[in-house]
């Protein structure tokens, strides 16, 4: 366990935690069996399948973010990432095994720090498909709310371009 990457990711989350272990385990998996480093722009992204405290982690130690477009969420409400290295085309995505023996928060917390990463994690392929490389878009006016609004998020209702919010959704039950 490299321990300056998880003194930065202490720092950066605030406090210590299972779930933090996680994310620093997992990134530095990444970087061992892909070879990755710090990502400057988009040529490391995750697909988090948590929005967990690990997630922080994947931030600070690979500088994946929702606003360089680089750390997208699919919730599935698993312990999972999906790392895609845009340079070289290689993936990898692992999920994080179940425990075998009951533990408290500071045990749990030890056995991820210091366990062997292909004790902690399984790993495969993705299934998912590397996104595609953040887009900018023109911001657009809610003609109800007059608030700005990326173009693509816009709704036409009534003869109006409308936002989210503005927008009143039409479902008949399914």
């Amino acid at each position: 366990m490299n321990k300056e990457l998880w003194k930065k990711s202490v720092a950066f989350h605030g406090h210590e935690c299972p779930g933090l272990a996680i994310g620093v385990r997992a990134c530095q998996a990444a970087i061992e069996k892909l070879g990755i480093t710090f990502s400057e722009d988009e040529e490391i992204v995750c697909v988090t399948e948590n929005d967990a405290c690990g997630v922080d982690a994947v931030q600070v130690i690979l500088g994946c973010t929702f606003g360089k477009g680089n750390l997208l969420y699919k919730d599935t409400g698993k312990m999972a990432f999906n790392f895609f290295n845009r340079t070289n085309g290689e993936s990898l995505r692992m999920i994080l095994k179940p425990f075998n023996k009951e533990m408290n928060r500071r045990q749990k917390q030890a056995y991820i720090l210091h366990s062997a990463v292909d004790e902690i994690f399984n790993f495969s392929k993705p299934t998912l498909v590397l996104p595609a490389k953040a887009r900018l878009f023109v911001s657009a006016i809610c003609e109800k709310c007059g608030e700005g609004v990326a173009e693509h998020k816009m709704r036409l209702q009534n003869g109006q371009k409308v936002c989210l919010d503005c927008f009143e959704d039409y479902s008949r039950g399914w």
